[in-house]
């Protein structure tokens, strides 16, 4: 398995204009991405071949750590020097940081870290690093899933975004990230990886506490935007994304249908970068 690879590219319009689109956003699109949707940017897309019966790359970066272990998204830390121009090449560096087996409540847990940095013309931009975990195969996971039936939670806090996710809406947040696991679209794999219905992305959730930052608070520009999925959020529902406790300039969190919290972050200044970190 590779340890670095890069991938260049050309930041897209059409594909800015698309998550616009799926957000119901009819702002004008400007000439940088906003914070976070670089998400939908320089996609890998692997050969059908390649993929293992998850839908995930059974190769590259990163991999499964043993056969027929379930992919989990933990959360991630992104820092955001400066936004992304569209139309404009772009240079992303994958790495892999490192690999830690825990011992978790439904067996052993994988824990493999990621960096991607992105730069251009030969500038820090964005410097992300994911948490992904593997589960043993055979395990379960003792939820009960939301229904779109559901109001949603009765919130005090200000300011707030409601987003009503069905399987439609799954299905084109996978298209457009590229991402085919299949937990997000068929419910019967998702039973079979020990959930009791589709599974809502955790960057889909992460993108709508930075959309909360973004359109009612300061942004993420100069800022390091450290999130954590802390439940599944299973079945079409409606998430509401709210401040934090010590309010929107420190973080935010995501609700459930029932008011639980499936994510929080938390928010924190940055120093630009003097050179690409190693």
């Amino acid at each position: 398995m590779a340890e670095t690879a890069v991938r260049r590219g050309l930041i897209t319009v059409a594909q800015q204009e698309a998550l616009a689109a799926l957000l119901d956003l009819e702002d004008p699109l400007g000439s940088t991405l906003p914070e976070l949707w670089h998400w939908t940017q320089l996609l890998n897309a692997p050969a059908q071949r390649d993929l293992g019966p998850d839908g995930h790359p059974s190769n590259g970066i990163p991999a499964p750590p043993g056969p027929g272990q379930k992919r989990m998204f933990a959360g991630g830390r992104v820092r955001t020097y400066q936004l992304l121009r569209t139309g404009e090449a772009c240079e992303r560096t994958t790495q892999m940081l490192g690999t830690v087996v825990k011992e978790g409540r439904t067996g052993a847990l994988t824990f493999v870290k990621i960096r991607h940095t992105y730069m251009q013309a030969g500038e820090v931009c964005i410097v992300e690093e994911n948490d992904i975990v593997y589960r043993d195969t055979g395990s379960r996971l003792d939820l009960t899933p939301s229904t779109l039936n559901h109001p949603g939670p009765a919130v005090e806090a200000e300011p707030v975004i409601r987003l009503a996710v069905d399987e439609t809406f799954l299905f084109r947040f996978s298209a457009l990230t590229y991402n085919a696991h299949r937990i997000h679209y068929d419910l019967n794999w998702a039973d079979h990886e020990g959930y009791p219905g589709l599974v809502i992305h955790g960057p889909l959730q992460a993108l709508l506490m930075g959309e909360l930052h973004r359109r009612h608070g300061d942004g993420l520009v100069g800022r390091e935007f450290a999130y954590r999925l802390k439940a599944p959020a299973v079945g079409p529902q409606r998430l509401t994304a709210v401040p934090g406790p010590h309010g929107l300039e420190h973080g935010s969190r995501v609700l459930d249908t029932c008011g639980n919290v499936t994510a929080a972050a938390t928010i924190s200044a940055i120093d630009k970068p003097a050179h690409r970190p190693v």
